[in-house]
């Protein structure tokens, strides 16, 4: 303990300076709603939600030159929309222009997918949409969303006419705000899942998506519910996931983890240790998100995150706060849910427990189009078939297909691109959207790993055999881990570098990531960046095929992970 030093009587005591008070972190209980920022001004000025009304009655009829400009960059997020980049800037300028010089005239629009749950229905339209106003775009991103591009503000009224049909939307599929909620893509027809855990993530997306309750949080919101004891959500890196688990006294529920998110500080979510019933779950989630939305921190964007708060408090401080100020009683504790031992991507022919078959298939980094999207719908439906879903992992699921329709289906998904057995890097491969159509970004990624994943394919067939069912390989067009690099076996962070005095773009090469999944016994971690390392972009498939050839020469056994091999590895066999 410090020792305090008294003056004595004869001395003069200086005058004291009062304590220098930390800056306010505009955390709404503490601080109150002064916005410290420009970003929390023009949120606190007018809702984002409100700009739904602008949209259809001024700018569509206007165009795009007349987007006030806290619309154009701020609000129109809440409605999935982002002014996509003009073509033909290269990666090297991106942090030096400003959006107006980087954007186009253009936007992205994210059609909001929760759980993944599509019908054929509003599969084809979506498909028609993409024909008729996004240049035949449509890729699956790794949050279940389907992506359009290349749409024009005077198109978005009929966009969402013909989406508000069949009961889709893209409210709140970007922005401050709540985003998709990841769910099960075989939630209610898995022979193998716990419950299902649908009625809960419907609950939460209709009595809150699209309310001004949450619709001005700090910053982004992710969240995942699942029962499927593959845990196929990423449960790891939201800001709350609800995962199935059975209780040994209360039965079946879920296990309540907090605080997930990578970008440029990566952080796995943590358990609360609580048990959730489905009962309680809406509330529960509720309770999380208004603790975000009361004591997140707003000052400075990059904390923004429920994982900085949590940081700082702690679970046992997130839970004890979530029980006394929001719910007004005590949750029950709970067990961890057991760790998975199979993959949670889908891939294959799996029998449902009603006696039809769901089939997961690969797209090639989740690269589709709208034709294909109709096309999709029309297989399935002349197949029996009326609803399919997407997944985490850039994939397609097709359901409810019955047992002597299967190879029908299989020979159609394969005519479409969609393969059901695919290759291992073909399988375990994603990819950013990139510089193609981001503002962000620095470097290509889906055409790059489309070449790379074809190059694979060719060079490896002398050590396939020896290779693991599961190798991921995700690329990522800069710092921001959308295609989340660092829970990846091969993460590639884009970014220019210098070879030979010569600028080009490149990657920062990050290795052993992973999640808490069946390969790894339930051990994740972010891996690690191999000091100096940076490849290329025209040297990407040597170096991929180097890596994977050491690691088969070099590993301990034929069941270690690459994980496990590459965090201990020389730094030599990783270069």
């Amino acid at each position: 303990m410090a020792k305090t030093l008294t003056p004595r009587a004869d001395e003069a005591t200086p005058e004291k300076k009062a304590p220098r008070s930390a800056k306010p972190n505009g955390q709404w209980k503490i601080d109150g709603k002064q916005a410290l920022n420009g970003n929390e001004e023009w949120k606190l000025d007018d809702d984002g939600l409100n700009v739904r009304d602008r949209i259809l009655n001024t700018y569509a009829r206007e165009g795009f030159d007349s987007i006030e400009d806290h619309d154009l960059h701020g609000r129109f997020r809440w409605w999935g929309l982002y002014t996509q980049r003009k073509p033909g800037i290269d990666g090297g300028k991106t942090a030096t222009l400003s959006n107006e010089e980087l954007e186009d005239k253009y936007f992205m629009m994210r059609v909001r997918i929760d759980g993944g749950q599509l019908t054929t229905q509003q599969a084809r339209v979506i498909g028609e949409i993409s024909r008729d106003f996004a240049r035949d775009t449509a890729d699956i991103t790794d949050r279940q969303n389907i992506q359009l591009h290349w749409v024009e503000v005077e198109n978005v009224p009929e966009i969402w006419r013909r989406l508000d049909e069949v009961g889709l939307q893209t409210t709140e599929a970007c922005g401050d705000v709540p985003r998709v909620i990841l769910g099960s893509p075989v939630a209610g027809i898995a022979k193998d899942e716990l419950f299902d855990p649908t009625p809960v993530l419907e609950k939460i997306r209709d009595q809150y998506i699209g309310s001004h309750e949450f619709s001005n949080l700090p910053r982004k919101y992710k969240t995942a519910i699942s029962a499927h004891p593959s845990q196929d959500v990423i449960h790891e890196i939201n800001d709350i996931a609800l995962i199935g688990v059975e209780h040994p006294e209360l039965g079946l529920g879920f296990d309540l983890w907090v605080g997930g998110g990578l970008s440029t500080n990566p952080k796995f979510a943590e358990r609360l240790g609580a048990f959730v019933t489905p009962e309680q779950a809406p509330e529960v989630w509720a309770g999380v998100t208004s603790i975000f939305r009361d004591y997140g921190y707003r000052r400075l964007r990059n904390r923004a995150r429920m994982k900085f708060l949590l940081a700082d408090w702690g679970p046992e401080k997130i839970r004890d706060v979530l029980e006394t100020e929001y719910l007004g009683y005590k949750l029950a504790d709970g067990p961890a849910a057991p760790v998975p031992e199979v993959s949670g991507d889908h891939i294959g022919i799996h029998e449902q427990k009603d006696g039809n078959y769901y089939i997961g298939a690969a797209t090639t980094v989740g690269r589709f189009s709208g034709t294909k999207l109709i096309a999709l719908a029309d297989l399935l439906e002349a197949n029996g078939s009326h609803r399919l879903r997407t997944t985490v992992y850039q994939k397609f699921v097709a359901l409810d297909i019955p047992g002597d329709k299967v190879p029908a289906v299989v020979q159609g998904l394969n005519e479409l691109g969609l393969a059901h057995a695919p290759s291992l890097f073909r399988r375990n491969t994603m990819a950013c959207t990139g510089i193609e159509y981001c503002k962000l970004a620095i470097v290509e990624t889906k055409d790059v790993a489309t070449e790379v994943i074809a190059e694979l394919e060719k060079r490896l067939t002398d050590i396939e055999d020896q290779l693991p069912a599961k190798l991921t390989l995700h690329i990522n067009g800069c710092p921001n881990s959308c295609a989340r690099i660092q829970t990846a076996d091969i993460g590639l962070k884009g970014q220019i570098i210098t070879v030979d005095g010569e600028r080009m773009p490149g990657y920062q090469v990050h290795l052993g990531g992973q999640l808490a999944d069946y390969t790894n016994k339930g051990e994740g971690n972010v891996g690690r960046t191999v000091r100096g390392l940076k490849v290329a972009q025209h040297e990407l498939a040597d170096y991929v095929e180097r890596l994977t050839r050491n690691f088969v020469a070099h590993r301990e056994s034929a069941d270690q992970s690459f994980a496990s091999w590459v965090l201990d590895a020389d730094e030599d066999l990783l270069q």
